[in-house]
C-alpha cells in the first residue's frame, strides 16, 4: 500500500520523527518510555524494519498519541479502502491483524480498524491512554472481547464497548472471525 506517495515503513517513519520532534524528546527518551531497544526506533525512524502492533502501540503511548497518527495521513479528504487494503499490523503472538481503515484526523478523537482473526492465542492488550473506551461490532465468527478479566462472546452483529486504558483481549473462537474496533479517545 502507498499513501501520498510513500510506502508504509516511510509514512510511519516520518510520522515518528513528527511526533518526536513535536514532543521534544529524544531518540533514548523515547525508547525508553516505549520500552524498545533504541536500536528499534533508530531502524523505524530511518524506515527500516517491521514494527509490531505492540511495538507502534507502545510508541504511540509513550508519545501520548492515537496509534493511528503513526499510520496514516493527518488531513483525510475523501478516502476509500478497499477490502484487504488499508496499513496492516501484525500481532507478535497471536493470529490477529489490525488494518487501520480510517484515522483520527486532527481534533477528532476516534481511530476505525478490520480486524481479522483466527483461533489460538489472545491477542492481549496492554492499557491505552487514559480515557480510551474501545467499541467492537463483530461481523465474522466468534471472539472473546473485553477487559482482560471479563472478557464476553460475540457472535455476528453484537456490539460491545469498554475501556481501553484497561488490560484487554480479542480472542477468535472461529475460523476467519472479522470485526470493526474504533478506538475513541477523550
Amino acid at each position: 500500500m502507498v499513501q501520498d506517495g510513500k510506502a508504509p515503513l516511510d509514512v510511519i517513519a516520518s510520522a515518528l520523527r513528527r511526533e518526536r520532534s513535536r514532543s521534544g524528546v529524544t531518540l533514548t527518551e523515547l525508547a525508553r518510555r516505549a520500552g524498545v531497544a533504541k536500536s528499534t526506533l533508530s531502524q523505524l525512524e530511518s524506515g527500516a524494519g517491521n514494527p509490531s502492533l505492540e511495538t507502534l502501540w507502545a510508541l504511540a503511548v509513550a508519545l501520548d498519541i492515537p496509534p493511528a497518527q503513526l499510520l496514516g495521513p493527518q488531513r483525510p479528504t475523501t478516502h476509500v479502502v478497499r477490502a484487504g487494503e488499508g496499513a496492516a499490523l501484525h500481532a507478535a503472538e497471536a493470529n490477529y491483524q489490525a488494518v487501520l481503515v480510517a484515522a483520527c484526523p486532527p481534533n477528532a478523537r476516534r481511530d476505525i480498524y478490520h480486524i481479522a482473526a483466527e483461533p489460538g492465542p489472545a491477542r492481549e492488550s496492554q492499557p491505552h491512554m487514559p480515557g480510551v473506551t474501545e467499541h467492537v461490532v463483530l461481523s465474522a465468527g466468534r471472539a472473546l472481547v473485553g477487559t482482560a478479566g471479563e472478557p464476553v462472546e460475540l457472535a455476528p452483529g453484537d456490539y460491545m464497548f469498554y475501556p481501553g486504558d484497561v488490560p484487554h483481549v480479542f480472542q477468535a473462537l472461529e475460523p476467519g472471525t472479522q470485526a470493526v474496533l474504533v478506538s475513541e479517545h477523550v
